[in-house]
């Protein structure tokens, strides 16, 4: 039996080459190099057919640790809570004061971005707090 030693992850979304971009900059992530024989990322969506072009984005991880971020068009909008979502751990480590200064730090860096902050939960002796965050089409993450 094989063993997966990486992984993907995929996002529905409405304009996958902006929430991957948000996704750049939330992560420190870069677009990777265009398929061979075109210069830029909107020279090979141009050669696509009409119905494809702008249906997909991808980001990854400079130092190629983390996953691969992969955003997808589909023709619905969000309806629900997310059932799976990304932490962006910005605080581990950190406790009480310390801990809730740095993820309110990184909120006040995210919603220029288009993040909209959501609610902070506070800490409640078992876990360390965290705040609730969307990205620019709504989805939940956490600043964790």
């Amino acid at each position: 039996m094989a063993t997966v030693r990486q992984f993907q992850v995929t996002f529905d979304c409405a304009d996958p080459e902006r929430v991957a971009r948000f996704w750049c900059d939330v992560l420190g992530y870069v677009v990777p190099p265009p398929p061979p024989g075109f210069s830029s990322w909107s020279e090979f969506d141009a050669s696509l057919p009409p119905e494809h072009q702008g249906s997909a984005f991808a980001c990854v991880d400079p130092t190629g640790v983390g996953p691969r971020l992969f955003f997808q068009r589909v023709p619905e909008g969000k309806v629900v809570k997310n059932r799976v979502h990304l932490d962006v751990r910005v605080g581990t480590g950190l406790v009480g004061d310390e801990r809730l200064a740095a993820l309110e730090a990184e909120c006040a860096r995210l919603l220029p971005l288009g993040a909209v902050r959501q609610r902070l939960l506070v800490a409640d002796g078992i876990n360390e707090s965290c705040l609730v965050m969307q990205d620019v089409e709504g989805n939940e993450f956490c600043l964790d």
